[in-house]
């Protein structure tokens, strides 16, 4: 694929609290996609945790400690246009079948048993649908601030409203827009999510997301989410844990409540009273909870 950029690496270097090394993944096609493997590769359980807009795997440094403690092994893919995956250009290479055979090759590759699945915003629209296609490969859920974008619903004012944010903003300041949503962050912290984007043409990955939401039953990835919800009324047997960021406006509460009606033999949610759309932000507790119930 021609006109792909790539994060400088030392742009991501030295970011507080992320320590990590990064691995680097060759799809068929040659786009790079970039991951943290943490823990031992040999560990029994696998936590595969899956970002959204407009973050990358730095989402989820406080969560990883937290479960390579407990000798388990953390996969954090940055999506194709975020971190320091490759960035095609061309806004019209993202889609939904796109993000989610890329996911679907890296599992395959690193031959991912006994996953539990962490999810959040895209990471849900798209994760969710993935333990349908092998569920052999996954034994639990933790899901936080997401849902299943089935097209046959409409969507929710909030949502509404920060896609036209986004799409009047082609050269979102994400550095900014963290600060405002997660208040705790340190400005080293919001700075380090703006780092794999130095300029607008490396934000191609992140206009298009909010594009991407089904908004109509034959929408792109609309139907595979009808099947995933399915799944996970009907078929699910592993286990569960929801967690709700109750201060998200665009998927809080009310849009969670729903997708835990859809999981089988999920418990009560884990409300996180202050928690906003970025959950991971207060992630920890949540990890530690999910070490105890998954």
């Amino acid at each position: 694929m021609s006109d792909v950029l790539r994060t400088p690496a030392e742009l991501l270097v030295g970011l507080p609290d992320f320590p990590y090394t990064p691995r680097r993944h060759t799809r068929t096609d040659g786009l790079v996609v970039q991951y943290i493997d943490a823990g031992p590769r040999d560990a029994t359980k696998t936590w595969l945790c899956l970002h959204g807009q407009p973050t990358w795997s730095y989402l989820y440094r406080r969560m990883i400690p937290v479960f390579v403690a407990a000798g388990h092994r953390v996969i954090a893919p940055d999506f194709l246009g975020f971190g320091g995956s490759d960035k095609p250009m061309d806004e019209a290479a993202y889609t939904f079948d796109f993000h989610r055979d890329t996911l679907l090759e890296l599992i395959a590759a690193l031959d991912l048993r006994n996953i539990a699945l962490v999810v959040q915003d895209w990471g849900g629209l798209i994760g969710l649908t993935l333990p349908m296609a092998a569920p052999e490969r996954y034994a639990s859920l933790l899901v936080m601030n997401t849902t299943l974008a089935t097209g046959d619903a409409p969507l929710g004012d909030g949502f509404l409203q920060w896609r036209a944010f986004s799409n009047r903003s082609p050269d979102m300041d994400v550095a900014k827009l963290m600060q405002r949503a997660c208040p705790h962050l340190t400005p080293a912290e919001a700075a380090a999510y703006g780092a794999p984007y130095p300029d607008a043409s490396h934000k191609a990955g992140v206009r298009r997301f909010p594009n991407l939401v089904a908004d109509r039953p034959d929408a792109g990835g609309a139907a595979l989410a009808r099947q995933a919800r399915d799944f996970w009324s009907r078929d699910w047997t592993g286990r569960s844990l929801m967690a709700i960021g109750m201060k998200d406006p665009v998927l809080g509460p009310p849009v969670m409540r729903a997708l835990h009606a859809s999981i089988r033999n999920c418990p009560p949610p884990m409300e996180i009273a202050d928690g906003g759309h970025f959950l991971q932000e207060w992630g920890q507790p949540i990890a530690q909870a999910a070490l105890r119930v998954l």
